[in-house]
């Protein structure tokens, strides 16, 4: 099968549809295009999904796309919610510095984009759907996610009788089209003709070929143009006109879109700090906002799953329910039981500290020693992390690719559910669940992370269980 793969890929697709992302070691490979290429990492047959978990997960998605827009809102509620947080991690601070800023000139959104993906696990313990956390901002592998959804489909119309799959239990996957297609609407309603999308991206991208299928999509069906810009080039390049417009290397742009600035590694100088100001300054419309940034942050996640918060940014009860259904165990380290809980039973809790990506959550020896040397130091340190409860997915048997190689090994997925929402002053232009990325890794493996090497690419096979 994995090498009939190769043979359906090759009749069926040119060179540049292959799921293939950039080599890290190899130099020029995530600046310029065609160098480099090794094939994303995926699962060679899509993984069982129970159809109720995945019904109640898009749902989902509009309702995660609301909350964002209205907590953004609500300036002081993120000002105040992450204030101690600002006093030990300076990533945080610093994003909070622009936000005020733009607070003290009432700097208004009127035309707000957010491309969001919010993560789930089945837990085994519970047999419920709970979160893992709400992504705003770069919200990665729209692009290959499809492909690899697309892939599993071929395998499944030319396998699936032998193997006792059904194809159509696969859910289609238009992540990429409808990412596009939002990111096309907000040119739209940008209204100015001769604008272009700007792309934020790291100077050496390994995922430029998931991005590139966003662009493709822009142009070839709305007819839009992207230009690809690190922060620090935006510096260098840019500037905000009288009248708001930002115009970098002579073009206004409608939409920033920012697959970079979620890490204090992309932030190396003060000069891509300085863009990011310059580009909050301007009219042009940011995926995200600084706000809507802000509100994707682990601390706000544990505010919004205290009693009585979600209330005081939405008024529908069902809804409300819907989101406390999916919330998993979120404490500040300002619960003194709950610390101790976790010190002594470490492998029930997860300590996250505010930074995305892959890599950073601590767990079982490494928890319990952080919490007792942040406990023993008694300073604001504790504020800089949450702790969430451990989610304990079912294991089963996968067949993996990685390196051109396919093997078997115990894994465990996790599902992200892909939610768009556009709004113009109180016109609401989208809000929709819009595709997926299933990512499926080791199960002795704590992240999940592609790009980060921690999983692989996978979709859904639709199960009655």
């Amino acid at each position: 099968l994995c090498v009939k793969y190769w043979d359906i890929k090759c009749e069926n697709s040119c060179w540049s549809q292959l799921i293939v992302m950039n080599r890290t070691s190899r130099l020029r490979s995530g600046t310029v295009p065609g160098v480099g290429l090794v094939h994303a990492p995926f699962s060679l047959l899509p993984t069982r999904f129970p159809a109720s978990f995945w019904k109640q997960a898009c749902e989902l998605a509009p309702i995660f796309n609301e909350l964002v827009d209205r907590v953004s809102l609500d300036g002081k509620f993120l000002q105040g919610s992450l204030s101690r947080t600002k006093q030990v991690d300076d990533f945080t601070a610093r994003l909070l510095e622009i936000h005020a800023k733009m607070m003290a000139v009432n700097k208004k959104e009127d035309i707000r984009l957010g491309l969001h993906r919010s993560d789930y696990m089945l837990d085994s313990e519970t047999n419920s759907l709970l979160q893992i956390e709400l992504n705003t901002i770069s919200t990665s592998f729209p692009g290959l996610g499809s492909l690899v959804s697309e892939l599993h489909r071929t395998l499944l119309n030319q396998y699936g009788e032998v193997l006792g799959l059904d194809s159509e239990r696969i859910p289609r996957n238009w992540a990429a089209i409808q990412f596009a297609e939002a990111l096309g609407k907000a040119w739209v309603e940008y209204n100015n003709e001769s604008a272009v999308v700007m792309m934020i991206v790291q100077a050496e991208e390994r995922n430029m070929y998931d991005q590139y299928w966003l662009i493709n999509h822009l142009k070839e069906s709305h007819g839009v143009m992207t230009i690809r810009k690190t922060l620090a080039q935006v510096e260098a390049e840019g500037l905000v006109l009288p009248n708001g417009t930002l115009v970098v290397d002579g073009r206004p742009v409608a939409v920033v879109y920012f697959r970079a600035g979620y890490a204090p590694t992309d932030y190396p100088s003060e000069v891509e700090w300085s863009a990011r100001l310059l580009i909050e300054q301007s009219s042009a419309i940011k995926c995200p906002s600084i706000s809507y940034h802000l509100v994707g942050t682990k601390k706000i996640q544990q505010e919004l799953a205290k009693p009585s918060v979600l209330e005081r940014f939405l008024d529908n009860e069902e809804d409300i329910a819907k989101l406390r259904k999916c919330f998993a165990g979120l404490w500040s380290l300002d619960n003194e039981e709950i610390v101790k809980s976790a010190i002594e039973k470490p492998d029930l809790f997860v300590l996250k500290p505010q930074r995305e990506g892959g890599g950073n959550n601590l767990y079982g020896h490494d928890l319990r020693e952080t919490l007792i040397r942040l406990k023993n130091e008694q300073g604001e340190a504790l504020a800089a992390y949450i702790l969430m409860q451990r989610i304990f997915p079912r294991a089963s048997l996968t067949q993996l690719v990685q390196g051109g190689v396919c093997f078997e090994e115990l894994s465990i997925s996790e599902l992200g559910i892909f939610g768009s929402y556009l709004r113009n002053k109180d016109k609401v232009v989208i809000n929709n669940q819009c595709g997926y990325l299933m990512r499926t890794k080791v199960s002795s493996s704590n992240e999940g992370g592609v790009a980060a090497g921690f999983a692989v690419l996978d979709s859904i096979l639709l199960t009655d269980e």
